[in-house]
């Protein structure tokens, strides 16, 4: 018994000092290997840590929604862009939606390949501010004044959409950068839409 005592109390012993050298250095190392997540690791920890296991369902739908979101909200700068005898300011404006909406595309695109989520939606969860395929047609076939007017009036329509789903994905998402993004969306495009309004006012 004595031997036995002996040996767990070394063993004892010996996991204590070599659990303090994992301390000591895992204390100093713990924010090395927070600084390494990105050089690395980068394949591994990033990917599961922050990307993967960092969100919910609710940034899932947010990413898998305002993608068509935003990629209507393209197509119909796309169409004004197109047109002639349009004002320079609401052209302006088009260019503008779609030089911002398409790299934030590619940002959802990429978190939910990241989180191994499907990039479009299964069901049918209503998108806030669509446009119909009717209202796609007007768009498209209206010129001059006509058509700024209802770009401007869609886009409003369409903008305040995309408000209300960033807005539920800033009290219902998990995931730092979806919620991020959903503050910066909520925060352009409610100075678009008083843009838009005041644009309307001189049309």
């Amino acid at each position: 018994m004595k031997k036995i005592l002996a040996l767990t109390a070394t063993a004892l012993a010996a996991a204590i000092t070599l659990a303090g050298c994992s301390t000591g250095s895992g204390g100093g190392s713990m924010p090395g290997m927070d600084h390494g997540t990105s050089t690395a690791t980068s394949g591994t920890t990033p990917g599961s840590t922050t990307a993967a296991g960092d969100h919910n369902s609710a940034d899932t739908m947010f990413a898998q929604m305002m993608i068509p979101h935003h990629a209507q909200a393209i197509e119909m700068s796309d169409m004004i862009l197109a047109k002639k005898d349009i004002p320079a300011t609401v052209t302006a404006l088009a260019g503008r939606i779609k030089a911002a909406q398409g790299p934030e595309i590619e940002k959802m695109t990429g978190w939910l390949k990241a989180w191994n989520e499907p990039t479009q939606m299964s069901g049918g969860h209503g998108m806030s501010g669509m446009m119909g395929d009717e209202d796609m047609k007007k768009l498209d076939a209206a010129q001059g004044t006509e058509a700024a007017k209802l770009f401007l009036t869609q886009m409003i329509a369409h903008h305040e959409g995309a408000i209300t789903m960033a807005r539920t994905e800033t009290t219902d998402g998990k995931n730092p950068d979806a919620v991020a993004l959903a503050r910066e969306i909520i925060s352009a495009q409610e100075a678009e839409i008083k843009e838009m309004k005041d644009l309307l006012g001189t049309l």
